[in-house]
């Protein structure tokens, strides 16, 4: 049987399941938003978790959360932030009222707990229950005297790897209308395989969105990658890619040729972001090219992350769905408010998407 099969939600019907959804959730019903620590539980191990029978998560952001571990050119630790692209879609879509779980492997020791609060903090839903046992996943970037960055990963019998086809498949339910999937959850087993399971098992009505927010370092030449992105590429309904995704998929491809060779070959609407440059759009409707605004850049970690938020937070709350992908407008509408929930994250230090209060 198919993940969620119940028809569609009319826009009044999503309107209502909204609001009666904040009403359950929140002391002040009328604020705008919901009440985020009603979301979550305790227990004494130190897991924190969304219980499913309360949480209808419209969006599934399915992916992996670590830790990026920082070393400087002397190997003094310099920093240890939370990290993940998946997780930061995630937390985009919490900060923007849009009801989210994150499908992904999550650790009881002290890291995993440290990410369990910033999710509590930003509203997310934990899709798979309880946390692991298992060490929290590791991303090391080893910064050398000229400033540049050289990563590796700390994979094997860590908690973002850990996760099975059966335990995603269940986490998944009916209320989900928007399946997110991407970056390490494509390379690493056995998430890949849970990754792969879902895809297919998610029904025709679901939206599907791929990032695949390349890494080198673990993709190249990897044939779990390959496999996986096949198979998620035969189901995907939106495309989000940068230039450096588009030069390590289509290797002296141009950028923008290689978006639409994805186009045609899957048949997906493509979002393609280059940059402070600009975004394009490839749908069945037509392509535009959109300018992005000028901003004061602090940095721009989680910036496409946030994007990809702000587009299905546009979407879901329009009550859209996978037959309007071929509307350019719409795509085009839901894209230019991503861009500005991109550049506002631009302006802050590290991932830290705006609230929906802060989006004009």
């Amino acid at each position: 049987m198919l993940l969620g099969e119940s028809p569609c939600w009319s826009r009044r019907q999503f309107r209502w399941e909204m609001f009666r959804f904040r009403c359950r959730t929140s002391s002040t019903p009328f604020s705008g938003g919901f009440s985020r620590r009603l979301l979550w539980w305790s227990t004494p191990a130190g897991c924190i978790w969304t219980p499913r029978s309360r949480f209808p998560h419209v969006i599934t952001v399915m992916g992996e959360a670590l830790i990026d571990i920082i070393v400087d050119s002397q190997g003094e630790v310099a920093a240890a932030a939370i990290g993940g692209a998946p997780l930061n879609t995630a937390r985009t879509l919490a900060r923007l009222d849009v009801p989210v779980s994150f499908l992904g492997g999550m650790s009881t020791d002290a890291f995993g707990r440290r990410i369990a609060r910033m999710l509590e903090d930003d509203g997310v839903g934990y899709a798979l229950g309880s946390a692991m046992d298992a060490p929290t996943t590791l991303a090391i970037a080893e910064i050398d005297s000229e400033g540049a960055a050289t990563y590796r990963f700390v994979f094997d019998g860590t908690s973002a790897t850990l996760v099975t086809p059966e335990q995603a498949i269940s986490a998944v339910g009916g209320d989900c209308r928007v399946l997110h999937v991407g970056t390490l959850a494509l390379v690493m087993e056995p998430l890949a395989d849970a990754t792969r399971a879902v895809v297919q098992a998610v029904g025709q009505e679901r939206i599907v969105m791929v990032d695949p927010n390349c890494r080198p370092a673990v993709m190249a030449g990897s044939p779990v990658f390959e496999s996986t992105m096949e198979a998620v590429m035969t189901r995907a309904d939106v495309v989000k890619v940068s230039g450096d995704d588009l030069a390590f998929l289509y290797p002296g491809e141009r950028p923008s040729t290689a978006a639409e060779q994805i186009h045609m070959r899957s048949g997906a609407t493509v979002l393609f972001t280059d940059g402070a440059n600009s975004v394009e759009v490839i749908c069945a409707g037509g392509k535009e090219v959109l300018g992005v605004p000028t901003v004061p850049v602090v940095d721009t970690v989680g910036a496409g992350d946030s994007l990809s938020g702000g587009f299905l937070a546009h979407w879901v709350q329009h009550a859209w769905g996978r037959e309007e992908l071929s509307d350019v407008d719409k795509v085009i509408a839901a894209a230019e408010f991503g861009i500005t929930v991109a550049g506002i994250t631009c302006q802050r230090a590290g991932a830290d998407p705006p609230f929906t209060s802060e989006v004009s």
